[in-house]
């Protein structure tokens, strides 16, 4: 073929997958805001993003299950979901592609007969998320003005409505201070939409959501319905109260019904890891659950999904974790050892509880594996390296082959990303909603078949935060149908 001719006839075809991703935006749009039916492609979220947007996930599946997905054909899926009958849902239409591209033959190229035998469970339902629930964010900082930029993006008024976020102490600069570290972020970019401070009742304008900024110099002394917030989900993000004591204390505050804390928590009070075992703990019946950790989140699904199909005997996790706020900028005095030195200049060996933190989401790992940690220079983005010994002979491509089920079609989908490029590093990751990346290319598995090495990427802020969201969600009794 004339190189001419390929040159225009690759940007022909390029113009068209564009305009399908055009049209693409309009449905997603109109199901998410219309039929309260959110869309994901390959558990990236669909709503507010761009056609080419749209193109690069469909090239990021072609690398991860060795097919091309048409865009066209994901379309397709989007225009017959309009013609169904569903309740509120959310579907990962990249999955439905995927099983469309394999499956199609078997009901004769009719998209219809496919739909209606994927979502069976689904279609004709009844509503299933209670009503609408007020949050409350009780901390502004790297998580909370996560979870609140992410419950705007998604908040189309039918699960859960941020009301207000708290801090100790209002001064005359406070609420332009926490719109503009709201408005800009270093790491995850400009807020899409609108942030516009209101200076003569202390709220933020964002997206069509109404939020107060509320004092809260003690968690047990604050009227909350005089800012019209009633019966809310409570997200602490502080840190600072961890067990039942503490964290109780909220619920003595007017307005608040429930409390999620993003950190461990001490005690009696369930860690949870959502997807792994949320549904161990029925949100009826418990006033104060926990999020667990940014890297109890990451290794847990993978642990889990080695552990049911090999066995652990034992293992360690050694976790290479950007730098906190936990850190000093330069070196200065801190009450922990090592933490002083500073962090955007040197490699920090210190301890972390994810080992005995996993156990606590899954017991029959109790007192299997030990866990260090090492924070380096990097703003974000972080890798847990599990050396895993199993009772079960395996090989390298059959725990590959395992976690690829798992990331694709499994238990584990919304929790665990299967990447295979060999190019992949740390910044790659910023922004992925997952809480668990497998890097298959670095898999080791020793010759005996009873030892194995795993590298598992994680964005320690923003895939922890979606974790949060999922949670919330649960406890909050606001869950939709699912696909």
């Amino acid at each position: 073929m004339d190189h001419q001719l390929k040159y225009e006839n690759l940007l022909k075809e390029w113009a068209n997958d564009e305009k399908a991703g055009m049209k693409l935006i309009n449905h997603v749009g109109k199901l998410f805001y219309d039929k309260n039916i959110e869309l994901r492609f390959f558990k990236r979220q669909l709503i507010d993003r761009s056609s080419s947007i749209f193109l690069n996930y469909h090239s990021y599946a072609a690398t991860v299950i060795g097919k091309k997905l048409r865009i066209q054909d994901t379309l397709f899926i989007v225009q017959e979901l309009e013609n169904l009958v569903l309740p509120p849902s959310r579907i990962d239409v990249g999955r439905l592609n995927y099983e469309w591209t394999q499956e199609r033959g078997d009901f004769d190229n009719n998209m219809h007969a496919f739909l209606s035998k994927k979502l069976a469970h689904i279609i004709g339902k009844k509503k299933k998320n209670g009503e609408p629930k007020d949050v409350v964010l009780y901390g502004f900082g790297r998580i909370g003005r996560l979870v609140l930029r992410e419950l705007i993006i998604q908040g189309n008024g039918q699960q859960l409505l941020p009301k207000g976020f708290t801090v100790r102490k209002i001064d005359e600069n406070m609420l332009f201070k926490r719109s503009s570290l709201m408005r800009h972020d270093s790491v995850h970019g400009p807020f899409r939409g609108n942030v516009i401070e209101n200076y003569d009742d202390n709220t933020i304008y964002a997206n069509g959501h109404i939020i107060h900024l509320i004092e809260a110099k003690e968690p047990d002394k604050v009227d909350y319905t005089k800012y019209g917030i009633h019966n809310a989900l409570l997200i602490d993000n502080t840190g600072v109260y961890k067990d039942e004591a503490g964290l109780g204390r909220h619920l003595q505050s007017k307005g608040i019904d429930k409390v999620l804390l993003t950190a461990p928590a001490s005690g009696d009070i369930p860690n949870i890891v959502y997807g792994v075992n949320h549904m161990n703990y029925n949100p009826d019946e418990h006033k104060i659950l926990s999020a667990a950790s940014c890297t109890t989140n990451a290794i847990v699904p993978v642990l889990d999904v080695i552990d049911r199909n090999f066995h652990i005997v034992k293992g360690h996790v050694e976790t290479i974790h950007a730098y906190t706020n936990d850190q000093n900028l330069l070196d200065n005095y801190h009450k922990k050892p090592r933490r002083g030195r500073a962090a955007p200049l040197n490699m920090v060996l210190t301890s972390t509880g994810a080992g005995k933190a996993a156990a606590k989401v899954l017991p029959n790992l109790k007192g299997k594996l030990t866990a260090n940690a090492i924070r380096v220079p990097t703003p974000d983005v972080s890798m847990a390296i599990l050396n895993l010994t199993v009772d079960k002979k395996t090989s390298r491509e059959e725990v590959d082959e395992c976690i690829k089920r798992a990331a694709l079609t499994g238990e584990r989908v919304e929790q665990i990303r299967y990447s295979s490029s060999t190019e992949s590093v740390s910044s790659d990751f910023i922004g992925d909603p997952v809480p668990s990346i497998f890097d298959s290319p670095s898999t080791i598995v020793s010759k005996d078949g009873h030892t194995m090495q795993l590298y598992v990427w994680y964005d320690n802020e923003f895939g922890y935060t979606m974790q949060v969201i999922r949670l919330a969600k649960y406890f909050a009794g606001v869950l939709r149908y699912t696909y």
